[in-house]
């Protein structure tokens, strides 16, 4: 399988959505973009709203998928994630950001890993 960078972020975010949503989440937006930047998947799981940052990988050439949230990446999130709050007028409530890795590979399912409140 050998997919555009374009493709392959697609079909790791609906990968994860059906995973998220076995999982009894609640989708509420996909792709939620500011500036420059975007959220992958905003969610609600029991009483917390879930920003969540999905990479996706063909192989493990580049490293492990998560080594992709990189510190700028993560400032990135916090300040689009402030926004949405902002801008939802949203005042009160729980959050944290989850990561989900989407690993892809010739003839098998996909390795997904779910790092839940991977960073503050």
């Amino acid at each position: 399988m050998h997919l555009t960078a374009k493709e392959l972020g697609k079909l790791g975010e609906e990968t994860a959505v059906k995973f998220l949503k076995g999982k009894g989440y609640i989708i509420k937006e996909l792709n939620y973009e500011f500036l420059k930047g975007e959220i992958d998947i905003i969610a609600v799981d029991g009483n917390e709203t879930v920003f969540i940052e999905v990479k996706s990988r063909q192989n493990l050439e580049m490293g492990d998928p998560v080594y992709g949230v990189t510190p700028a990446k993560v400032k990135q999130l916090k300040k689009i994630a402030g926004f949405y709050l902002y801008e939802k007028d949203i005042d009160e409530i729980e959050c944290r950001f989850d990561v989900v890795t989407v690993l892809f590979s010739d003839n098998e399912d996909p390795v997904l890993e779910h790092y839940i409140n991977a960073f503050d």
